[in-house]
């Protein structure tokens, strides 16, 4: 247990270092080494309720009299008004061809609503709706806002405050699996009951172990209490950071404003003096998610979306795996953070882990964070901050303005003011993904983790600057991705996440798949995706066999001696069954070089 909690340290002492000056954290976080405090997305302005209806547009259909005619139109509005026992009077011809109708004033919009069935019924009639009045999208008020740049600016922002029109969180839970909270204004509003899972008290400092209270009780430590070597460090507040760049209060003039600030936050506790156990954090997973932990009571509000802005270093171990799997299954999408390193985020966990979407930090200028981890195993990246360069000593704040400002206490050690103050890391990159999942959740309850995670990754935009190493499919677009679940029907994905070694010149191994709930025969144009890792792709021979046995290929061996295999096919299955169990089949057939199946999915 020991080992554990100083592997999921090391990531954090490396990792992340706090802008209160030179004090370095120890949390096992994976915010960067210097944390950068997160400004939460900012308020839309509050939808106007029911406003009382002054005019209709109705379009005629091109065949009818009314279509051309002025005074056709004007009998036809006077007569559907006094049937409908209301006044309705021609006004104008619309630009479109339309007719303005006015019904006399303001009217209830029930009575409106009376005179617009009465066009409805009509055969002649192709539209009809109230003539609605547009306001300006007002900046929010929170006091700020202006500073933060991670939800706006055009080089490097998320584009938040364009989605905040279709979707603002609300009925989404977000589990912030942390240091817990302190109690902050700017946040309070949006958090339910969560649990403290640190089972060791003295690391608990609350002197009882696990207990329904989430509250941080701080995090520092003192020189060589970590570990050999390590240092003193004073309490991050770290969850508390991450939580309000998820869900702050928007639109109350005050502080900053929340990605998804109509959701709620959970704030689980995992992490104290010298980070957090494996054990506690795959409990904290599973509880999070809806799942059962003996001895704990039963979680009144599961999380749909799960953040983790922490890790530790080696490869994604069997009880974070089968956690995450679980929750997943469960229908709560896992957010975690690359890492800040560095390095190939596949030596980390939980980044390196399957199932969940793991994500980079870039800066103000749309370049890679020098600290962010990389490679891939990145799904997406998001802004991180920099709040010095890399070749400034580690401790020092050198740009402030270029971190990611949020939530957070003046406490050294024990709580103290609340304040705001920006951090830099990998830490601040994964909250602003998990708030675009609560987004998209709470636009459409339907959907499932793959599809949370296929819609990102599909809408992300480039990167405006630079990543070496890989940074996923690019910066997180919140407006582009909510608007694209908004308008258009969203494609089932079944989806295979766990490794499948490939022998070297050997048999071919498969990968399944079991598809359900789709009508009749698949598509003609059914998307593969395929993760292949492999030293010499051009070895691999790669099918696609359907649940009937018809056999697709999908490549053919030749000289190609890249690396990996990560494509999307597009196959014609409209001949064959969508219903049952779909292989993917990958032999390798000349000898030298090794890999395996990552993962693989089909989208219909």
């Amino acid at each position: 247990m020991h080992a554990s909690r100083r592997r999921l340290i090391s990531v954090v002492a490396m990792s992340v270092t706090l802008l209160a000056g030179s004090a370095t954290a120890s949390v096992a976080v994976t915010g960067s080494s210097d944390p950068a405090t997160t400004l939460p997305a900012a308020a839309a302005p509050a939808a106007p309720g029911a406003a009382p209806v002054q005019n209709l547009i109705v379009g005629y259909k091109p065949s009818a009299a009314e279509a051309g005619s002025n005074s056709a139109a004007a009998d036809d509005a006077a007569a559907k008004g006094k049937k409908a026992g209301k006044k309705a009077k021609f006004d104008r011809r619309l630009g479109t061809g339309a007719a303005l109708v006015s019904l006399g004033g303001a009217t209830a919009p029930a009575d409106a609503a009376d005179v617009m069935a009465q066009f409805r019924a009509d055969p002649d009639v192709a539209y009809v709706e109230p003539d609605s009045r547009a306001y300006a999208m007002a900046t929010p008020d929170d006091t700020e806002y202006a500073k933060q740049w991670d939800l706006f600016e055009a080089t490097a922002g998320m584009n938040v405050p364009a989605a905040w029109d279709k979707s603002t969180g609300s009925g989404v839970t977000v589990a912030v699996i942390d240091t817990g909270y302190v109690t902050h204004s700017d946040v309070a509003p949006n958090i339910v009951a969560g649990y403290d899972f640190i089972s060791d008290s003295t690391a608990a400092r609350d002197g009882n172990g696990r207990d329904n209270n989430p509250a941080d009780q701080g995090d520092w430590s003192a020189a060589g209490e970590c570990g050999t070597g390590s240092t003193a460090s004073g309490s991050s507040w770290h969850g508390t950071h991450v939580a309000g760049t998820i869900a702050a209060a928007t639109g109350n003039a005050k502080g900053i404003a929340g990605i998804a600030y109509n959701a709620k936050i959970q704030p689980v506790r995992v992490l104290g003096k010298c980070g957090g156990a494996t054990s506690d954090i795959v409990d904290a997973i599973t509880w999070a998610s809806g799942g059962s932990v003996p001895g704990v009571p039963a979680n009144a509000t599961p999380a749909k979306v799960i953040n983790m802005s922490l890790g530790g270093s080696g490869t994604c171990g069997t009880s974070y795996q089968n956690a995450i799997n679980a929750a997943v299954a469960r229908g709560t999408t896992v957010v975690v953070a690359a890492g800040n390193s560095n390095a190939d985020a596949a030596g980390f966990t939980p980044a390196s882990c399957n199932n969940v979407i793991t994500v980079a930090a870039s800066n103000r200028t749309g370049d890679r964070s020098f600290y962010s981890n990389f490679g891939t195993r990145i799904d997406i990246t998001a802004p991180g901050g920099e709040t010095r360069r890399a070749t400034d000593t580690p401790g020092t704040v050198t740009t402030p303005e270029n971190g990611i400002l949020s939530s957070l206490n003046a406490g050294a050690t024990t709580p103290g003011a609340e304040i705001y103050k920006p951090y830099q890391g990998t830490s601040m990159a994964s909250p602003h993904v998990a708030g675009l999942a609560a987004l998209l959740v709470a636009a459409k309850p339907s959907l499932t983790p793959a599809q949370v995670k296929a819609a990102i990754k599909a809408n992300a935009r480039p990167l405006a600057g630079t990543c070496t190493g890989g940074c996923g499919a690019g910066l997180a677009d919140a407006a582009a991705t909510v608007n694209a679940v908004t308008s258009t029907p969203v494609t089932p994905v079944f989806e295979n996440t766990t490794d499948v070694a490939i022998p070297d010149n050997g048999g071919a191994v498969s990968s399944s798949v079991t598809v359900s709930g789709i009508t009749g025969n698949a598509p003609a144009a059914l998307k593969v995706n395929v993760d292949i890792k492999h030293t010499y792709r051009g070895d691999l021979v790669i099918d696609l066999v359907a649940p009937n046995g018809t056999v697709k290929r999908l490549q053919n061996s030749s000289g190609d001696s890249a690396d990996n295999v990560l494509t999307t096919y597009t196959v014609d299955a409209s001949a064959l069954p969508a219903n049952g169990t779909w292989q993917l089949r990958v032999q390798d057939v000349a000898a030298a070089d090794t890999g395996y199946i990552d993962s693989w999915s089909l989208g219909f």
